[in-house]
């Protein structure tokens, strides 16, 4: 009893107890992420945002979470039931799990894998179903074009995506993300992070990450300019409120990666006091919100895509760039001697 204590259900338990805490927390910072991303549109329109739920609005989230679990869900008649509900689970969940790998602080991490950059790449690459189910099971014209044109969208830019990933680990020599993280650990700081020198596929990693989440100015799986609401139109009250969680924990998800893979994860700007003496989460923390700050940005001042020009920038730019960069760093790293073994 004492070996099964000892080699099963205690390490379960705190496994457990590590995935709870992980998931309570980032809750609370969706909750107030969607809080700044109003408040920063409504800085760059001069209107006043939320500002009446709670001092200065802070609670306008959680009476958003109130209001969507009161309402009843409506579900079309001629919809596929099971898939129908099961489509907004498939994708809070996928984007939830994400996150068991991506370390906020050394040693910080529920699963410390060294296939943790395969890992994200493959949950991340499995959200599209959820989309195609709910375009799918809503049996309707709209949601199921919609569908196919996010699905597109998506597999599209997952390719630049993972040339973008390539450089870093040839850089790196290493899948574990904690690992990515300590190479960019040197004397010059901040000049040390691999935005530097691989700035292009950080640009390309940013925009890129904007077309795979779906935000402006490539929004175009919601079309909130059109008159339906791409392929969650039929959707309402919890359903609705479960695919939108999943694609803001999945810009959270975006966001962390591009902290973790270009902007030194948890380290200090400068190797010396007082920069040292914070809490390495506490840096990942304000890196992850300036990058999700760029993300918001985006949204509020540039202008929407069309569909063709949104396609053509990845398969006609991005593309032919990244695949570029992936051979010249190659070849920089094998000339140069300094090829990760």
């Amino acid at each position: 009893m004492a070996e099964l204590w000892s080699g099963y259900i205690w390490p379960l338990t705190i496994i457990v107890g590590q995935s709870l805490l992980l998931l309570t927390a980032l809750l609370l910072v969706v909750a107030y992420v969607l809080y700044a991303d109003r408040k920063i549109w409504a800085a760059v329109q001069l209107r006043r945002g939320p500002n009446v739920v709670g001092p200065w609005g802070l609670l306008q989230s959680f009476a958003d979470l109130i209001k969507f679990v009161l309402k009843e869900p409506i579900i079309p008649a001629g919809a596929n039931k099971g898939v129908f509900l099961l489509a907004p689970l498939v994708t809070a969940v996928l984007a939830l799990a994400a996150w068991a790998v991506i370390p906020v602080d050394e040693e910080w991490v529920v699963a410390d894998i060294n296939v943790g950059i395969l890992y994200i790449f493959a949950i991340s690459s499995l959200s599209v179903y959820g989309i195609i189910m709910a375009g799918w099971a809503s049996n309707s014209k709209y949601p199921f074009l919609a569908a196919l044109r996010s699905a597109a969208q998506m597999v599209s830019y997952e390719v630049s995506i993972g040339f973008v990933i390539i450089t870093v680990l040839l850089c790196v020599g290493s899948l574990n993300l904690s690992v990515i993280v300590d190479a960019q650990d040197g004397r010059f700081g901040m000049f040390s992070w691999f935005w530097l020198p691989l700035f292009p596929m950080f640009v390309i990693f940013f925009v890129s990450a904007l077309a795979e989440t779906n935000r402006a100015p490539f929004d175009l799986v919601e079309a909130e300019s059109e008159l339906v609401a791409g392929f969650m139109v039929e959707y309402s009250s919890a359903p609705y409120m479960l695919l939108m969680l999943g694609e803001y924990v999945a810009i959270a998800t975006m966001c962390a990666m591009a902290t973790i893979l270009f902007l030194g994860g948890w380290l200090p700007p400068a190797p010396y006091p007082p920069f040292t003496w914070v809490p390495g989460v506490v840096w990942f923390l304000l890196k992850a919100l300036f990058m999700f700050f760029l993300f918001a940005m985006a949204k509020a001042i540039v202008p929407r895509y069309r569909y063709d020009q949104l396609m053509r920038l990845g398969w006609k730019v991005f593309l032919p760039i990244s695949l570029a960069m992936v051979a010249i760093v190659a070849g920089v790293l094998q000339y140069t001697g300094l090829v990760s073994k």
